[in-house]
């Protein structure tokens, strides 16, 4: 028994010291996001598992990750349909749907979050799954409290398994949603951009209690996807939205006091600064409720930082359910 208890010491050891590579995925929340994420986890042959509330929810996700793949199959093998097709079934035999998140992150390496933009939501997810999501050494804690009864029948490949967390919010804090958890140090921010399947950035968010092998690992896995990651502390927005939401508020300001037309407005930005998107397309291809969200809860953080103030007429546009493109309707009509 002293010998078992010695090598499982040593193999534990071992393997705490090392980072780990991820290979199985979870991602919560088919909507866009979530979709895309699992669409290039499963196109660079990691095993994914995409979860929500209904199968309707999940079909809809799974025949808009094959449209997009049949639109990058025929580009990528514009003169091999064959081939084409055949990448589709590969990447599709690399993912799977379900409604059960907890009947499936205990075999996962990495969940990744992409719900609703609601701290208390996302909160109450973390705390459900961080009961069911391997955490611990087999036959024991990360504590070495082994059980030695379990002893038998161990396979030392097995040993350790415990999976990191990772939202892909734009905006609310890391290290609250890792606080409802057990887990901080293996908790981090993957901020993808939409279409994830073409936009090269990725934002990896290190909270304070992000363990540096968390984090290299959080970095590997941007890179086995073929993004280009760039890292941040766990500070409002991290990069882009922190430059860029006050940005867009601060158009919406200027339409507010009547100095400049919306229209106007996008086309200076496009014109003059190069822009593609003009900030009021811009917030009406982001969705309104969104951008409305996240201006709220930093103006909540950091009440007296202008460039957080609320907008009326933002308030007023969602209020009345006028969101963007996905409703028909925001600064610009789409009916």
């Amino acid at each position: 028994m002293a010998f078992a208890t010695r090598q499982l010491l040593r193999a534990a050891s071992t393997a705490a010291a090392k980072k780990l590579v991820v290979k199985h995925v979870t991602v919560i929340g088919g909507g866009l996001m979530g979709a895309g994420i699992a669409q290039i986890a499963a196109a660079t042959g990691h095993t994914v598992i995409l979860v929500d509330q209904t199968d309707e929810i999940l079909n809809k996700s799974k025949k808009g990750i094959e449209a997009s793949l049949k639109k990058l199959a025929k580009k990528k093998f514009a003169d091999k349909p064959e081939e084409g097709t055949q990448y589709i079934d590969k990447v599709l035999k690399n993912l799977t749907t379900s409604t059960d998140p907890v009947s499936v992150v205990h075999s996962t390496d990495l969940v990744v979050e992409a719900i609703v933009e609601n701290i208390a939501v996302k909160n109450e997810l973390f705390k459900t799954l961080d009961k069911f999501a391997p955490e611990k050494w087999a036959l024991g804690t990360n504590r070495f409290s082994f059980q030695y009864e379990s002893f038998c029948g161990l396979a030392f490949p097995d040993l350790i398994r415990h999976t990191i967390f990772a939202s892909n919010t734009s905006s609310l804090p890391i290290t609250e949603m890792a606080n409802a958890t057990t887990r901080q140090d293996r908790f981090g921010g993957l901020h993808f951009f939409n279409p994830v399947p073409l936009m090269k950035l990725v934002e990896v968010v290190k909270a304070p209690m992000t363990s540096q092998k968390t984090f290299e690992s959080l970095m590997d896995f941007t890179r086995a996807l073929g993004k280009t990651p760039v890292t941040c502390k766990d500070t409002p927005g991290f990069v882009v939205n922190r430059l860029l939401v006050p940005y867009l508020m601060e158009a919406v300001r200027l339409f507010e006091r009547g100095d400049a037309s919306k229209e106007d407005i996008d086309v200076a930005m496009k014109l003059g600064a190069g822009y593609p998107m003009g900030p009021f397309e811009l917030l009406d291809y982001v969705g309104l409720d969104t951008s409305k969200y996240i201006i709220d809860g930093w103006h909540q953080l950091e009440p007296d930082n202008p460039l957080f103030a609320p907008s009326p007429l933002l308030n007023k546009l969602v209020e009345e359910k006028k969101l963007g493109k996905k409703t028909g309707e925001g600064f610009y009509s789409y009916q």
